[in-house]
């Protein structure tokens, strides 16, 4: 039972509409995504509704082309070149993508998006507020930061667990894992549990990290939002709910695809903010002077098939609040 309306699913054309290309002067904006067409055919959808939100007509003022890594993040760069030989005047850039695009093609202004680590950092930009440079977007954490959006996440999910008093980390040790697990051991003291990790070298470690944190006397799982693991989902999440322990993750296609609960940033709307970011470049606006923004909506997904094969009975509370309820 859905609690919210997402944006029907279409197919995300990466040619551009044969009328556009015969204008030469139209705009070229493109996209990269590390991850398959598949996975981000509601966020190209997302994309192009935000720019029409800003005013543009697709293949009036705009055309549109898209490239994806498929998960082979070694791709990145490659189709990145791919694009800049279309003369783009805008890319859009998710996740992993983002810090490839702003190194390959540094003087192309971007737009990055669904980006979870910090873009200052990152060498993106200047601060949140000016960026002074090619690039600006928004990032999946608000106010707080990766901890406070970790201890949201946990207070909902020990509602489920009310118990739970060691928690396995499923995660390797990238820029990103790294800091949900930092985040995770600072508020696991507030919740009463402690975390155990056994990093990831890669995906075929996943199995073994899931065996051992079970023996370690693991009783929930939580499995990094990191891009490894997410677009690599089919083959993931089997492994993670084999010991039929309860999951907990970050983006909502986790909780829709099996796990207990998750809660994240609404990547739908961070990706419609960033076409509403690449119509104003269009217009003229420099991503110098476009304010970092933060996430804003957050996404409640609990999945009731997986709580009752675990005998787990969600509270009211949660049922009221969640956005999305899967039955």
């Amino acid at each position: 039972m859905k609690r919210r309306t997402f944006i029907g699913l279409v197919g995300a054309a990466a040619v551009w509409p044969a009328a556009a290309r015969a204008r030469k002067d139209v705009p070229i904006v493109v996209v990269l995504v590390p991850g398959p067409a598949k996975n981000a055919e509601n966020r190209i959808i997302a994309i192009r509704q935000g720019m029409r939100e800003a005013g543009l007509a697709e293949g009036t003022d705009f055309v549109f082309a898209a490239r994806y890594a498929d998960g082979v993040f070694d791709r990145l760069p490659a189709l990145a070149l791919e694009l800049a030989a279309l003369k783009p005047r805008v890319i859009i850039a998710s996740a992993a993508a983002a810090p490839v695009a702003h190194k390959v093609l540094p003087d192309l202004p971007l737009i990055f998006t669904s980006y979870a680590a910090d873009p200052i950092k990152a060498g993106f930009a200047e601060s949140y507020v000016h960026p002074g440079g090619h690039a600006t977007g928004n990032v999946m954490n608000a106010i707080g930061g990766e901890e406070a959006l970790t201890q949201k996440r946990l207070n909902l999910f020990k509602e489920l667990v009310p118990d739970l008093k060691l928690l396995g980390f499923i995660g390797s040790s990238s820029i990103l894992a790294a800091a949900e697990l930092t985040a995770l051991r600072s508020v696991g003291g507030q919740f009463g549990f402690e975390v155990v990790h056994h990093p990831l070298r890669g995906l075929d470690d996943v199995e073994g990290a899931v065996s051992a944190s079970i023996q370690d006397g693991a009783g929930a799982l939580y499995v990094s939002g990191e891009p490894l693991l997410y677009n690599n989902m089919p083959r993931v999440l089997p492994l993670v709910t084999a010991p039929g322990k309860p999951t907990v993750g970050t983006y909502p296609e986790w909780g829709r695809a099996g796990l207990l609960m998750s809660y994240s940033a609404d990547l739908i709307d961070d990706f419609r903010r960033a076409g509403i970011y690449a119509a104003k470049v269009l217009g003229g606006e420099k991503p110098a002077d476009l304010p970092i923004e933060q996430a804003s909506k957050f996404v409640l997904v609990l999945n009731l098939k997986t709580a009752k094969s675990l005998g787990i009975a969600a509270p009211d509370r949660l049922l009221t609040v969640a956005d999305e309820v899967i039955e």
